[in-house]
Formats: structure tokens, sequence, C-alpha cells
């Protein structure tokens, strides 16, 4: 009876040792999984908010210029007058839409051309986009602005913004 008890205290001997190795062997590579996943969580949310900084539409790469383009400014301003200065101010005061003053040093070139060539579906997808319907309570209407026109309507905000 003596060589049975030792038996069986040796086999849970080995038994313990064999589930304690394997416990911390599985622990490792669910560490290792958790890791990687909370890499992959991360990296999807980086993308996700480099996404909300350009919008929702075809301006994915917008190339700027550190000093002023004149020409496409002044084409800015004559669209401004005719299509945006009813609703936006270029001050920060808040008319029908919010006024413009610093909007390029707040939003990227590609979500400002994304939104003035596609507003209705930013305002329906765009979290940004969404909180200011919140705040001004209006959605802004789809101007028909062509590509160019969005872009010399950037390069105006961006001297109203004091770019040289």
């Amino acid at each position: 009876m003596k060589s049975i008890k030792n038996v069986t205290f040796k086999t849970m001997v080995v038994l313990s040792a064999i589930i304690t190795f394997y416990a911390c062997g599985n622990s490792e590579q669910k560490t290792t999984e958790a890791n990687d996943s909370k890499k992959v969580e991360k990296e999807a949310e980086e993308v996700q908010a480099a996404d909300e900084k350009k919008g929702v539409g075809k301006f994915t790469h917008v190339d700027i210029s550190p000093t002023l383009d004149k020409q496409m400014a002044d084409a800015g301003k004559k669209i401004y007058d005719v299509k945006c200065s009813a609703c936006h101010r270029l001050t920060d005061e808040k008319l029908v839409g919010p006024g413009w003053k610093d909007v390029t040093k707040k939003r990227t070139a590609e979500w400002i051309m994304n939104f003035a060539t596609n507003p209705d579906e930013m305002l329906d997808t765009d979290a940004i986009a969404q909180g200011l319907l919140e705040e001004c309570l209006v959605r802004m209407p789809n101007q028909g602005l062509t590509d160019d026109d969005a872009r010399h309507v950037y390069e105006f905000m961006r001297e109203n913004d004091g770019v040289k």
C-alpha cells in the first residue's frame, strides 16, 4: 500500500508540474496575443483618427505650400462673397454657420475641402461635422463647389488665418 501511495504522490507531483508548465506557457501565449490584439486596436484607432481628420470624400491628400497662393486666395474670396458670406463670418462669430477665423489651424485641408464639396455625406457620417451641426442646428447646403473652387476657398481661408 505504501508503494501505491508513493506512486500516486509522484504521479500527482508530475501532473502538477505539467499543468503548471502548460499554464505558464499558455499564459505567455495569451499575453502575447493580448498585446498583439491591443497593438492592432491602437493602429485601427490611429487610422480612424487620421480618417476623421480628413473627413469623408475624395480628398485624401492635398499639397499645401507653406506660402500663400495669392491668385487662388483671390479666386476663393470671390466664391466666399457669392456662396459663403451669407452664413459664415471671417471672424470667430457664429452666424448661421461657424465663423472661419483659424479654421485652417483646426481642420486639415482635406477635411475642409471634403466638407465644402460633400456636405451631405460629411454631416451624415463624420463625427466632427455632426458636432458642428449640433452646435449650429442648420445643415450646410451643398453649394455645388468644384474641386478647384474648394481649393481656392481653402486658400482664401488660409489668407484669412494670416498665411502670407
